[in-house]
């Protein structure tokens, strides 16, 4: 099932597109964590300030929510996507670190 993507915009207005990169981008993340079910990317804009912030909804676990900044929501979605791709990476590398060896490693082959 493909994931959701959504986005929404307070008080500013987005070009189309920014929305279709930034969808695309936050797709490009269940390489890392194939069970995200739907995304949300919201934009805003504080005085001179572009903010993207990015909740990813995983099945059976906790949202997980990143923001970025910068003069351009181009380069506030290509932060925000970076803190979140670093965010599955190192989850990921703690739940595969926890995991004892597989039985073909504790038992030599042919034995």
């Amino acid at each position: 099932m493909p994931m959701r993507v959504q986005t929404v915009t307070r008080n500013c207005e987005i070009p189309q597109a920014v929305r279709d990169r930034a969808e695309e981008q936050v797709k490009r993340l269940t390489r890392f964590e194939p069970r995200l079910a739907s995304a949300e990317v919201i934009f805003e804009e504080e005085r001179h300030l572009k903010l993207a912030e990015g909740v990813l909804s995983v099945d059976r676990e906790e949202p997980i929510v990143a923001q970025g900044e910068g003069g351009e929501y181009r380069a506030a979605v290509d932060q925000m996507v970076e803190r979140l791709s670093k965010i599955l990476r190192r989850r990921r590398s703690q739940t595969t670190d926890h995991k004892g060896p597989s039985l073909s490693e504790v038992v030599g082959p042919g034995e």
